[in-house]
Formats: structure tokens, C-alpha cells, sequence
């Protein structure tokens, strides 16, 4: 997914629910197909810690240690 395939907000859809009751997630993944899933969570991963096309590869650590 690319950085400007991000979903639109829709700021008008709003729902008020209960931390106490009964939870639907887990029948609406399994729901999905794994593609799905895998697409969702890099979506959310994006959002969280932002996309940033020239970071694509690991970074690697160059570090020295003196001798004793």
C-alpha cells in the first residue's frame, strides 16, 4: 500500500460503545481473508509510525570498541 492509498477519515461516523460488553472483533477478522489482515495491520503500522519511503530498509549500526 502505498502513502497516498490511505483511507479517507470520515469525520460524520461516530459510535458510542461499552468497554464491558460483548466483543465482535475477532469473529469479523477471522472473517477476513489473510490478505486482508496483513493489509490492515500495515495500514495501522503506517499510521502509528508514519511512512517514510527513504527508511524502507533495515538500518544498519556501525559501531567501534576500543581496545584495552
Amino acid at each position: 500500500m502505498a502513502e497516498h492509498d490511505f483511507p479517507k477519515l470520515q469525520k460524520d461516523a461516530f459510535k458510542v460503545g461499552s468497554l464491558l460488553g460483548p466483543k465482535d472483533d475477532k469473529e469479523y477478522w477471522l472473517a477476513k481473508s489473510p490478505q486482508e489482515r496483513m493489509e490492515a495491520l500495515e495500514l495501522m503500522r503506517q499510521i502509528i509510525y508514519g511512512y517514510d519511503p527513504s527508511a524502507l530498509r533495515l538500518q544498519r549500526v556501525f559501531e567501534t570498541a576500543q581496545r584495552a
